[in-house]
């Protein structure tokens, strides 16, 4: 008999501690202010109703309601991270919904518009420029902000057919207006596709061997707005400036789909540099489709200033 009495007396023991805590939990939740503006107004909720559904009410007091509770999205105190609870009463019955908070809201929509700009070998800065960032005042740059943010600020339902070409001197921050317009138009739901010229050519190079390359030359032709990033400065093949760069523009200046380009040199400069392939060949008819069909496609934007790389 001595181990059962023993038990016993630890059940008691523990069922007294258990009840003890229950009882506090009870007043706890009881003087929340939350609670108490609730049972005020759907006085339904009868004493014997609050005692059945304690867990409930422990349930939406314990959760954070806006966020004050948590320190971040990531640290949520809530049984469902990023959701807050919302109490709602039928007849007697507590019910709870859950609802997003507005932190996860606001990582929901950063990760669409970050899913929305898609890089082929683009730097984290450029990915994270913002238009904020650029100065209408500067001296130097000014005139390149202004037409940026006058693009911009055009774009209604639709997109314009033609987009910016932007030349200037090396370091004086061309690429990084490219970054501001994907971000831009990431926020306006419009997907993009950002290329460091020099990387498209070893991609294509590369595709020939896996086969993948016609499924990326049409995704580059179909991208709602593509942004190529140094055109001029990459070491090309007649091949992938006619087949592939030519191909391409042709697709988007019949479709009207808009074209972004950064370089070191004008038009006329790149019509030079595009008629001598890597081989030596030189081929002048064919450059000059290719600074066509850029001039059909995009409005020249002069960039000028200081090296900001130095």
């Amino acid at each position: 008999m001595e181990p059962i009495q023993k038990s016993l007396k630890r059940w008691m023991k523990n069922h007294k501690q258990f009840q003890q805590r229950l009882d506090h939990m009870k007043r706890e939740v009881l003087q929340d202010d939350d609670v108490k503006a609730l049972i005020s107004a759907h006085p339904s909720l009868t004493k014997e109703a609050i005692e059945k559904q304690l867990i409930k009410f422990y349930e939406y007091q314990s959760q954070s309601k806006n966020c004050e509770k948590c320190p971040s999205r990531e640290a949520c105190i809530n049984i469902l991270q990023g959701y807050t609870p919302e109490a709602k009463v039928e007849g007697t019955e507590l019910k709870l919904t859950y609802n997003k908070c507005y932190r996860e809201i606001n990582h929901e929509q950063k990760r669409k518009q970050e899913s929305l700009v898609s890089s082929l070998h683009m730097p984290r800065e450029i990915l994270e420029a913002r238009l904020e960032r650029l100065d209408l005042k500067d001296t130097d740059r000014g005139a390149a902000v202004e037409k940026t943010i006058q693009y911009l600020e055009g774009i209604k339902e639709e997109l314009p057919g033609k987009g910016l070409y932007f030349h200037g001197p090396f370091g004086v921050g061309k690429t990084y207006f490219l970054g501001v317009i994907a971000n831009e138009l990431s926020k306006k739901n419009i997907s993009s596709m950002l290329i460091y010229m020099p990387e498209f050519v070893r991609e294509m190079k590369a595709s020939i061997k896996d086969d993948s390359m016609n499924s990326k030359v049409d995704a580059f032709k179909k991208s709602p707005v593509l942004l190529l990033d140094d055109i001029g400065a990459e070491s090309q093949s007649a091949w992938f400036r006619d087949e592939i760069l030519g191909s391409i523009l042709q697709y988007r200046m019949m479709e009207r789909l808009p074209v972004f380009f950064t370089s070191n040199y004008s038009l006329k400069e790149l019509e030079k540099v595009l008629m001598t392939s890597n081989r030596g060949d030189v081929d002048q008819v064919k450059a000059q489709r290719i600074t066509e069909r850029i001039r059909q496609l995009s409005e020249i934007v002069t960039v000028e200033g200081r090296n900001r790389r130095g």
